[in-house]
């Protein structure tokens, strides 16, 4: 028996030192990318929670009380009103509304413009010819213009007030270049002759005289869509053109669906984007109202009734263009 367990002993050890170790646990890509995502956007997270938060909270708080200025020391105090205040930015002020509904439609105008503007440009941007970095660069430089100090002078609209002037540049004859410039482009009047509805004649009309703000709100887009574009294999386009496809029926069967995705994500920024300028009449409104001694809590109402609202239209738009949008999925 004794003899037996001795033996088995060293079996047991040798069982013991054959067995694999543990090994540690490998973390996969996936997550390694996730955890870098994290650290990424840890400072503006960091930033979000101490510093904006706080102030939307406080913005939440004035939109729904009335304040009152304290005496001899100052200060003030707030009493709560519940919904008057939203009341008032709708139903009692008539400015707000009119120039939150012509605000939006200014959005809902300028939005496609811009995206198709881009879009197009990228395409042109994307083909193989002399001097195409200079040309992206060009094309950019309206979007390091349109920040700082050269946005606020362009919100004073300057230059479009000396173009839309009647007087102009005066040549000697008594006649304005600008007179001129305008009769040489009277493009109503060529839409008129080709029997396009009016509508449309007046949306053409409308972004041909906005084609400067266009050129300058399309830059991030144009890169956008410019990298989506050079993210499709040239080996997809070899076997179009193998096939006999045209270039129209390859940019609408190929080139299109695979960019649509970056035509959601381009809507969306625009729209933020529009929602965040200077030039955007219906922030400078409520600016206006801020500034005014009774002002201070409605301004902070309308505010948030114009953010609600363009919540809601890039859920909106969000959740129709996602029907519509076309993800490429890898073989495993």
């Amino acid at each position: 028996m004794t003899n037996d367990m001795e033996k088995a002993a060293p079996d047991v050890e040798a069982s013991k030192q054959s067995a694999p170790k543990k090994r540690k646990k490998i973390v996969s890509l996936d997550r390694r990318k996730a955890r870098s995502g994290w650290l990424f956007v840890l400072p503006f997270v960091i930033g979000f929670v101490i510093i904006y938060l706080p102030m939307i909270y406080e913005s939440i708080v004035f939109s729904f009380n009335k304040i009152i200025p304290g005496t001899g020391g100052g200060g003030y105090t707030l009493e709560f009103v519940g919904w008057e205040n939203y009341r008032e930015a709708l139903f009692v002020d008539p400015d707000f509304a009119q120039t939150l509904l012509s605000g939006i439609l200014e959005m809902a105008f300028d939005i496609p413009a811009i995206i198709i503007f881009s879009l197009f440009m990228a395409v042109m941007l994307n083909q193989k010819m002399v001097g195409r970095g200079v040309f992206r660069a060009i094309f950019f430089i309206p979007v390091i213009l349109s920040t700082g100090i050269m946005e606020s002078i362009e919100a004073m609209n300057i230059l479009g007030d000396y173009v839309e002037d009647s007087t102009g540049i005066d040549d000697g004859s008594g006649t304005s270049t600008a007179d001129q410039l305008v009769s040489a482009m009277d493009l109503q009047q060529l839409f008129a002759n080709m029997k396009v509805g009016t509508d449309l004649v007046e949306y053409v009309v409308t972004m041909i005289n906005n084609i400067y703000d266009i050129v300058n709100r399309s830059g991030v887009q144009m890169l956008i869509f410019l990298a989506s574009l050079q993210s499709i294999s040239p080996a997809i386009y070899e076997s179009c053109k193998i096939d006999g496809a045209t270039s129209w029926e390859t940019f609408w069967k190929i080139t299109f669906p695979m960019i649509t995705p970056m035509i959601l994500v381009n809507g969306i920024y625009t729209i933020i984007d529009s929602f965040t300028t200077e030039s955007n009449s219906v922030m400078t409104f409520i600016s206006n109202v801020y500034s005014q001694a009774d002002g201070n809590v409605v301004s902070s109402a309308m505010a948030w009734v114009y953010f609600l609202i363009v919540i809601a239209i890039v859920a909106i738009i969000g959740g129709v263009l996602s029907a519509f949008v076309f993800y490429q999925r890898k073989s495993e």
